[in-house]
């Protein structure tokens, strides 16, 4: 049987029909169609004939999982439960730590989470802090589903406390039980289940339950597990190391980094970091945040005063013609420098976040992803993969990188084919896709 794998997001539809040995069979994509986006799935799913396909889908429309972090200090539990929200391809929009109190809450009200992910301590340990939070989120007008994730012998009061005030809560094992020891698995899945269950269906995209059944994922967490199993799929190779992606997109840049082999620093650091792992820079993109992007280059001396200025006219024209897209040289050699300097900043951010922890072997394969390259001459893909070699910081990470654009945009459908049992045809797909046979 083949297999239709659908993303799901805010401005276009993208299918990949592909077969049981993992081939790709064909690609199409279609204007997401709120508030009935059933309506562009069904238009996609007609153009590649895929009627009675098995169906898997992802969605980031209506923004993505938005999640918010409270934990009961930065440097242990808030640090452990931000590095698990990495690799559970959310957006992190707020992170808080120890008890908190008025100003904390209001903050946390207005960064407007669709998720809660809240810890403290671990299992054994101090239990006040968690205590004290899990009652303030109750008490207070907090209305995200919460994923409780700490000290397992606080859980119990802590969710109590959480559904006598109405609040939807899914407790699960602590994120952090032991000093040093990091335990994603059960958070990330949790925070799944939420976003499927409880958020997904508040999103207005959909009239009935059907698009609800259909998406098993948030596409960031879809790309994230493609990424893993293209860095699986590589270890076997000649070429094997890490895998890290760029993706440029209108508003935001997100980097994925996964590595199939754990090096001997694992434990010098007080969190140990997922091996597979995700940033988001919200304020460096090709449209709504390209003025970021020209800041944030002139603070990492990127570009000087005078190239910011010569630019800044196009990058406000883009920020606020989103759709807009180049019909000329001049403006298309305008996108390609803001995308090539959106790619080395990303990176940059994602490299400190990581602590450069990229395996014993390095980065083997470097993924760019996104209109931007996908649509680009191969002349424009190949100044871009120059500039990221010879900036400073990166070039000791890219050195020995091979790099390829995903032109066929197989990661999410390779990640959704893992989840769902497939993941051999998954990993054919990718290699296949992005020409690593």
């Amino acid at each position: 049987m083949t297999i239709l794998c659908l993303d799901v997001g805010s401005t276009w539809t993208k299918a990949a029909l592909v077969g049981p040995d993992g081939a790709l069979l064909g690609t199409a994509q279609h204007p997401t169609t709120p508030p009935e986006v059933l309506t562009g799935i069904d238009a996609v799913t007609a153009e590649l004939h895929a009627t009675g396909a098995e169906v898997l889908a992802c969605s980031s429309a209506g923004g993505g999982l938005r999640l918010a972090v409270v934990g009961q200090e930065r440097l242990v539990s808030a640090e452990a439960a931000y590095r698990v929200a990495l690799s559970a391809g959310a957006k992190i929009v707020h992170v808080a730590a120890g008890e908190l109190d008025g100003a904390d809450i209001k903050a946390l009200r207005a960064s407007a989470p669709d998720v809660l992910l809240l810890v403290g301590g671990t299992d054994g340990g101090e239990t006040r802090v968690l205590a004290h939070n899990a009652k303030r989120v109750a008490a207070n007008r907090l209305r995200a589903p919460v994923v409780l994730a700490g000290n397992r012998e606080v859980r119990a009061e802590a969710t109590a406390a959480l559904t006598a005030a109405g609040r939807t809560v899914i407790a699960t094992d602590n994120v952090l039980p032991d000093v040093g020891e990091l335990a994603p698995g059960p958070a990330r899945a949790a925070i799944r289940e939420m976003f499927l269950t409880h958020v997904i269906g508040g999103k207005g995209l959909s009239r009935g339950p059907r698009f609800r059944r259909l998406v098993r994922a948030v596409t960031p967490d879809a790309v994230l597990r493609g990424v893993a199993e293209l860095a699986a799929a590589l270890a076997g190779s000649d070429a094997p190391g890490a895998v890290l992606v760029v993706d440029v997109g209108g508003a935001t840049t997100d980097v994925y980094s996964a590595v199939a082999t754990v090096d001997e620093l694992a434990g010098r650091s007080t969190v140990e970091l997922p091996p597979d792992r995700r940033t988001v820079e919200g304020d460096l993109g090709m449209r709504w945040s390209a003025p970021g992007v020209l800041a944030e280059a002139v603070a990492e001396r990127l570009i000087d005063a005078a190239e910011a200025e010569s630019l800044a006219a196009r990058a406000e024209f883009r920020a606020g013609a989103v759709d807009w897209v180049p019909a000329d040289e001049a403006e298309t050699a305008v996108d390609g420098r803001i995308a090539e300097l959106a790619a080395v900043l990303g990176l940059r951010r994602h490299l400190r976040l990581v602590a450069g922890r990229l395996g014993p072997q390095g980065v083997g394969l470097l993924v760019l992803s996104g209109g931007v390259f996908r649509h680009a001459e191969p002349a424009r893909v190949e100044a871009v993969v120059t500039a990221l070699r010879a900036d400073p910081v990166l070039r000791p990470v890219l050195r020995n990188a091979r790099a390829v654009v995903d032109q066929r945009y197989v990661l999410a459908p390779a990640g959704l084919l893992a989840e769902a049992g497939h993941g051999a045809a998954g990993r054919k797909l990718l290699t296949g896709a992005l020409g690593l046979l």
